[in-house]
């Protein structure tokens, strides 16, 4: 490493606490400053760069520093940087508004701002509680599916079930009750896990304000997939039982699964949709819960009758972040990117299929613009994910697996080219391993 390299890292570990970071990892694994993005890469500062395989945790799908959205986010900057969404209002949020009710499912017609997903987790269970209070009952559960994971602000993690980052809270956390995710994508298994969904549905359903679930995707659940077909069947069962369904779109969201949501695929409406990640192209802080008029109007009400949503944010609905995010519609309207994609989802489903060579290669599976592969035969102290990680930064890409999973969320813009390169030393990387 150079000296500025050296020198940055040892001034950020005076101050700075990673996340999701045992910082003791550092002693051994050196942090590598970032000078530069620009479009897959990152840049170190002695020159190397790495293909950022991940979209910078999934977020910047159209890559970095993007000459449109900078354009967008500088002339923004001269006009209005921030403004309480209290009593005011600006043009940018009544755009984005707009185009977010006419681009999510039927029905949606409702958006509240937050500044990023867990607290728009947050701001769904919050409206699904109260709209039940507000008609006068008590629902104190909240149902989600095993392997989930919705954030790690209190009520976002009570909701989880990944246990690296729930166990140390579960005393302080809300009640809840989880049901069977299904096992993989067939419908079979789909169909088991409604079964198993509608037994806990009947006997608590009084009790549960709201069902979460990431669609076909759970992310940090190790990028476990399932088929729409269950996201049909949960929508019956919620609206027969009188569970709000609540989809979070966050990972999802914007293209990730094959189509623009992941509710997309089953044709189905939630009652409450959250949105973040994808939605300003990773530039800045900015989630959204949508909902319907219907939820929305048990909230409207005179003074006194206190039916109001008192949730708010210091940075709800700032304009540079809707600047950003409009630009990030505007790009997938221009580019007809949802259809660029599919082509480039079957070209990494046939690099793919490589993989299955491997002795130590157990699974391997995609949905969209996300590809994940299991590699068996190790314990979790072993930690072959940190040797994969290190493997490949020596080769200019950039893995970040989740244990023993190692997976691929690239930008939207990676090349053909850049695919065959984050491919081919992902391949080689768990083929050392051997």
């Amino acid at each position: 490493m150079s000296k500025k390299s050296l020198d940055l890292a040892k001034k950020d570990l005076e101050h700075i606490w990673h996340p999701c970071t045992q910082m003791k990892d550092y002693e051994k694994l050196p942090l590598i400053p970032i000078k530069k993005g620009k479009g897959v890469y990152l840049y170190d500062y002695n020159g190397n760069k790495y293909i950022d395989s991940i979209s910078s945790w999934w977020v910047n799908i159209f890559g970095h520093s993007n000459k449109y959205i900078n354009k967008k986010l500088k002339n923004q900057v001269d006009s209005l940087e921030h403004v309480i969404l209290t009593c005011f209002t600006h043009k940018p949020i009544v755009k984005l508004s707009k185009r977010l009710v006419e681009i999510t499912p039927k029905g949606l017609e409702k958006v509240f701002y937050a500044d990023n997903g867990s607290s728009a987790v947050e701001v769904a269970l919050k409206m699904s509680y109260q709209y039940h209070k507000n008609r006068g009952e008590t629902r104190p559960y909240f149902l989600s599916l095993q392997n989930g994971y919705h954030g790690e602000t209190i009520g976002a993690l009570s909701v989880s079930d990944v246990g690296l980052y729930k166990d140390t809270f579960k005393h302080i956390l809300l009640k809840t009750l989880q049901a069977p995710v299904p096992k993989n994508q067939s419908e079979n298994a789909a169909k088991e896990a409604a079964l198993k969904l509608e037994v806990v549905l009947k006997e608590y359903s009084h009790e549960i304000s709201g069902f979460i679930l990431e669609p076909l995707l759970q992310c940090a659940g190790g990028m476990h997939m399932y088929a729409p077909l269950y996201l049909k069947l949960a929508r019956k069962l919620c609206s027969k039982y009188r569970v709000h369904l609540i989809a979070d779109e966050i990972a999802s969201g914007f293209g990730r699964t094959g189509t623009m949501f992941g509710v997309n695929q089953a044709n189905i409406t939630p009652d409450f949709m959250t949105l973040s990640k994808g939605l300003t192209g990773g530039y800045l802080p900015l989630s959204c819960t949508l909902t319907t008029n219907a939820i929305y109007d048990t909230f409207y009400g005179d003074y006194n009758e206190q039916k109001a949503f008192l949730h708010s944010h210091s940075f709800t609905g700032n304009p540079l972040c809707c600047s950003v995010a409009n630009a990030t519609l505007d790009i997938f309207e221009k580019d007809d990117i949802i259809n660029k994609n599919r082509k480039k989802s079957a070209y990494i489903s046939k690099k793919l299929k490589i993989f299955k060579e491997l002795k130590n290669v157990e699974n391997t599976r995609e949905l969209g613009m996300v590809s994940a592969i299991d590699i068996k035969g190790y314990k979790p102290e072993e930690r072959v994910g940190l040797k994969v990680f290190d493997y490949a930064l020596k080769y200019g890409v950039f893995l970040r697996p989740l244990g023993n999973v190692v997976y691929f969320m690239p930008p939207y813009i990676i090349t053909y080219k850049e695919i065959d390169k984050m491919m081919d030393v992902a391949y080689e990387a768990i083929k050392s391993l051997q």
